[in-house]
């Protein structure tokens, strides 16, 4: 078997799903079961300073093999859980060798069939390797299509020493897909002037920037009456709850914005008569505008609270803001990437991640971190596949970079 591919199948076969309700770090137990495959799996391969601290964040070094020490110190970073979205558990992958094109069946007995259809972009991978799910579980190409790619490359610049590079930092993180992925993330300790997260999608992303990012919790308490004594008296909860979502602006969700639209997204409701709770995000890339709807949902808030009493209650927290006020002044980091995919014969693909990174983080921690591919599609759910070519384009990118760091020194 291709070793990377074998290296790819070895890390989505052990489930790593982070749990958003856990206090611990990282989230689940289980991801520990991968995280301390990695630290052994970084020894063998022959990276030095490797640790793995007592939150399951892991660092390697590649050592400089070059004698000038102008070189800057740079870094690559992946996140090894898997979302909580879908299920992680019992990952299957198939893998569909020279791709015709047409419909991949994906679980015959239900009937759940990965189609181009209606994901186009499998068309772009006619004749290729594509590696997907069994229509039961999510993939996990997000983010161990990154972990892999990290590795693998590292692993070809120690059997490739007359490829010049200087200090090398590699860092993989729990728990980013609940957010918290840089939380206990030790800047100082990784010691590199800046980094890159492989956590992208198809091949040629290239991002530095990305949403401003909220979560609103809105808790509202009613009053049961029966209802044919109600009149006057019952407050119900499920009816507010309803009133506050239609006051949303119905055009501004994830299903119907693109590009650098912002959106609000409720994600949970549950609730009775007497208490109902409304979870939702709040996404914008403008950082005025990612304001103005908070300020939005607090009107919501007190128009209902005027109708129905003092009844609403909200905890709204910032979750991440947009790395480029923090990239954009060091874009010469930005500008290395596109050159090395570009001399790969890689058209780039600049532009917003409809999301966050770990490296949206990071950026305001000291650590400036645009994000590159990784190959995945479809995250979090039964249609995630990966192409393996796209895997392999990824690690001559990683090892493209590293090279021009130590050319461009000398320029």
């Amino acid at each position: 078997m291709n070793p990377i591919l074998n290296r790819f199948l070895s890390y989505v076969t052990i489930d790593t799903q982070s749990d958003p309700n856990s206090s611990t770090t990282p989230s689940t137990e289980k991801q520990w079961n991968l995280a301390n495959k990695l630290a052994e799996e970084l020894k063998l391969i022959g990276l030095s300073d490797v640790t793995i601290d007592e939150n399951a964040y892991i660092m390697a070094t590649l050592p400089s093999n070059s004698t000038d020490a102008s070189i800057p110190v740079i870094g690559f970073i992946a996140h090894f859980d898997t979302s909580p979205d879908f299920s992680g558990t019992n990952v299957n992958p198939q893998i569909i060798e020279n791709y015709d094109g047409k419909d991949i069946v994906l679980n015959k007995e239900k009937n759940i069939i990965l189609s181009p259809d209606y994901f186009d972009d499998l068309l772009q991978y006619k004749g290729q390797t594509i590696i997907t799910t069994d229509g039961t579980t999510l993939l996990g190409a997000d983010d161990k299509a990154g972990i892999t790619e990290i590795v693998s490359a590292m692993e070809y610049l120690i059997h490739h020493p007359e490829i010049k590079h200087g200090t090398i930092k590699i860092g993989f993180t729990p728990d980013e897909e609940i957010g918290r992925g840089a939380h206990k993330f030790d800047v100082e300790k990784f010691g590199a002037d800046w980094a890159y997260t492989m956590d992208g999608s198809q091949v040629g992303e290239l991002e530095y920037e990305n949403f401003n990012a909220a979560s609103a919790k809105i808790v509202i308490s009613g009053k049961s009456v029966h209802p044919g004594y109600a009149k006057g008296k019952m407050i119900n909860a499920i009816s507010i709850a309803n009133e506050f979502m239609t006051l949303l602006p119905e055009n501004e969700v994830p299903q119907k914005t693109t590009g650098s639209e912002g959106f609000f997204h409720v994600h949970h409701i549950s609730g009775e008569i007497e208490n109902a709770t409304i979870e939702l995000i709040i996404r914008d890339h403008d950082k005025s505008l990612f304001e103005k709807r908070k300020v939005r949902i607090a009107t919501i808030k007190e128009q209902l609270n005027k109708i129905h009493g003092n009844c609403i209650h909200i905890e709204v927290k910032d979750q991440y803001f947009n790395m480029k006020e923090k990239v954009a002044p060091v874009y010469h980091i930005v500008t290395t990437a596109k050159e090395a995919m570009e001399s790969l014969g890689i058209t780039p693909l600049i532009k917003p991640i409809r999301g966050g990174t770990d490296g949206s983080q990071l950026s305001f921690m000291g650590l400036p971190c645009p994000n590159i591919f990784a190959g995945g599609h479809n995250f979090h759910g039964k249609y995630e596949y990966v192409p393996l070519e796209s895997i392999e384009s990824a690690i001559k990118v990683i090892v493209k970079i590293c090279e021009l760091t130590a050319t461009k020194s000398n320029r």
